[in-house]
């Protein structure tokens, strides 16, 4: 299959997926959307209330922000791939469990291989977390860390922004520093999470 088919092929398993309790509350599954071609791959946390009534991911107000963000250095959101760590919406807007997380990792895997990007953004703490585990986000954010050859870039979520909006100085500094980071980074192969090295910061001059 294509990667085009593969994301696809994804896509539909989550819709049938009930591999955790989120199934029962959720209006809508939000598989992510983007071309296969994308060179980054953007990795939320969870849908909220307007990603679950749409099944689309960062519609809402953080979602909005994300897309100024992406304009700010010449992007529009149709050209990269978004998606969420979990595919349904966490009651109430909690924080997703581990296991919820651990159920939808075979979707996110998949997808990584699909598009395999030249740079991955983590934003949020439990975005991160999938690959820098025991970290924390004021500690690397903007910082570009190579895993087993693959750029992966953690960024504060565009929700805190506007939850604490001492933090916005800080997001927009790091989406800045994104063109020449992703200029760096070579097509990346896949990811072997048994034989994953351990994360190294890059020089980012």
């Amino acid at each position: 299959m294509s990667s085009d088919d593969d994301l696809r092929a994804v896509a539909t398993d989550v819709h049938a997926c009930k591999a955790c309790k989120l199934y029962r509350s959720r209006k809508n599954v939000v598989p992510g959307e983007g071309p296969a071609a994308s060179d980054l791959m953007f990795i939320g946390e969870g849908p909220g209330f307007y990603e679950n009534e749409q099944g689309r991911p960062f519609v809402g107000a953080a979602g909005k922000y994300l897309e100024e963000l992406l304009a700010s250095i010449g992007l529009r959101r149709e050209q990269v791939f978004i998606g969420n760590v979990v595919k349904c919406r966490p009651p109430g807007n909690r924080d997703p469990l581990p296991e919820e997380i651990q159920a939808c990792s075979v979707f996110l895997e998949r997808q990584i291989q699909a598009i395999q990007p030249k740079a991955i953004v983590t934003l949020g703490r439990f975005s991160m977390a999938r690959f820098f585990p025991n970290v924390r986000i004021s500690d690397i954010h903007g910082q570009a860390r190579m895993l087993n050859s693959r750029m992966v870039v953690a960024m504060y979520h565009p929700a805190a922004a506007l939850h604490q909006p001492s933090l916005r100085r800080e997001i927009e500094a790091d989406f800045a520093n994104l063109p020449g980071l992703i200029q760096r980074a070579a097509p990346a192969p896949p990811i072997d999470s048994e034989t994953a090295e351990p994360p190294q910061q890059l020089s980012l001059f």
